[in-house]
């Protein structure tokens, strides 16, 4: 008599970016007024500025194999697998002021960030 194991199902793993209900309206609208159609938003890291880093934001035309893609509120986010360490728990916010309006990035990775706000430090997420 032979016993199969069977796997256990895997749980579900959070998700690496969320954005919150301001941004995820924003991105919708940007998409609806984009000149072609796009798969979602690419969100990374690249190195430059002041504090060593800064994020990125722009459309996607096409998923590539490794992304980690992430579905919130209706927005498809593709995020580089180089800087998923470096998001893992990130809120993406919109705020408008009187005198600007702009994504936000709540990332708890963040050590540091420059007095102009345009680059931070960010220290990859331990697993």
């Amino acid at each position: 008599m032979e016993t199969q194991v069977q796997p256990r199902p895997r749980r579900p793993r959070p998700k690496v970016v969320t954005l919150t209900e301001a941004a995820a309206e924003r991105v919708k609208a940007i998409m609806a007024r984009a000149d072609k159609p796009y798969v979602g938003l690419r969100v990374g890291v690249k190195n430059g500025g002041c504090a060593g880093q800064e994020y990125i934001l722009e459309y996607a035309e096409t998923a590539a194999p490794l992304d980690e893609v992430v579905e919130d509120k209706g927005v498809t986010v593709l995020i580089d697998p180089k800087a998923v360490l470096f998001l893992i728990g990130t809120v993406i916010d919109y705020e408008t002021t009187q005198l600007a309006s702009k994504f936000v990035f709540k990332n708890p990775n963040e050590t540091d960030a420059c007095g102009c706000g345009e680059s931070v430090t960010i220290k990859p997420a331990e697993e």
